[in-house]
């Protein structure tokens, strides 16, 4: 099988997008933690004219002009294990321009699961394993004490994100061990 790249040139730097040629499979932010690490093949080929690529762009350019466009309106097939695809489908159900806590997922993972509980840093590792970043919206999920943590692309680029879509950043903070250079 092969696999596709392109990059789009976005507000928060170079994206580079992957596709299985009718899905998207990847879209990583340049430098990010796990860039391409779901990627394991050898026959990969930069396209910059697949039609799911002409989507996915197009889909960029209205988030980043601040419209909602629907993650429905791409086809989605991220890799990864089962776990981590129920924590990737919670995202995609955090609706624009709001944020949930890890918390909040290990309870309705949890909950999936038949489990009393689930641990909000195993919720963690799968958020920041998310190989679609910004269209699976992995940045919409905050520390229960409104801590923003964890965001593979750099927490700089989260707040960016989050302001985006006009969400109110006042009441979050960035954790002293992890500074926005």
């Amino acid at each position: 099988m092969s696999i596709y790249l392109t990059n789009y040139n976005s507000p928060i730097g170079k994206l580079t997008i992957a596709s299985d040629g009718d899905n998207i499979i990847g879209l990583w932010i340049e430098g990010q933690k796990y860039f391409l690490d779901t990627i394991k093949n050898d026959n990969i080929k930069k396209e910059d004219n697949l039609e799911i690529f002409k989507n996915a762009k197009e889909w960029l350019n209205r988030y980043f002009k601040g419209k909602k466009p629907d993650i429905n309106e791409i086809r989605l097939c991220p890799i990864g294990n089962e776990f981590r695809k129920n924590v990737w489908k919670i995202l995609c159900q955090i609706p624009y321009g709001e944020t949930i806590t890890y918390g909040d997922i290990a309870k309705r993972i949890a909950k999936k699961m038949n489990r009393k509980s689930m641990s909000a840093q195993a919720v963690g590792n799968a958020v920041g394993h998310n190989p679609i970043s910004i269209i699976i919206p992995c940045h919409r999920v905050v520390g229960k004490n409104g801590s923003l943590t964890g965001y593979a692309g750099g927490i700089d680029k989260k707040i960016k994100l989050l302001k985006i879509e006009n969400v109110n950043t006042n009441n979050f903070f960035i954790p002293k061990e992890r500074k926005v250079l």
